[in-house]
């Protein structure tokens, strides 16, 4: 069985057991929480319009981390003029503890 969350902006296939990498959530390290589900996979699955009634996700956070450095580089040819920015994206490591389905 799986499910389809919605966190951050974007959609993510979990199952139970898993560990997932999305988007900064502001929540402690070794805490739990719950989130509805977009759409559930297995023998009968099941879509939302938009939520499925009844179902949940529930997920464990494992640890914040951060993703590796992004740089962005501009150069202006004859101009001497020359741009660096580096950029790291913050991400939480989450274990799916359990699905619940209607």
């Amino acid at each position: 069985m799986f499910a389809v969350i919605k966190t951050g902006g974007k959609q993510y296939r979990v199952a139970p057991d898993a560990l997932v990498t999305v988007g900064k959530i502001e929540a402690e390290a070794g805490s739990s929480l719950t989130l509805p589900v977009l759409m559930l996979g297995g023998e009968s699955p099941k879509v939302g319009a938009p939520l499925v009634d009844g179902a949940s996700v529930t997920l464990e956070v494992v640890k914040h981390t951060r993703g590796a450095k992004v740089i962005a580089f501009k150069k202006r040819r004859r101009q001497n003029s020359r741009r660096k920015i580096g950029h790291r994206q913050d991400f939480t490591v989450v274990r799916v503890t359990s699905i619940v389905g209607a």
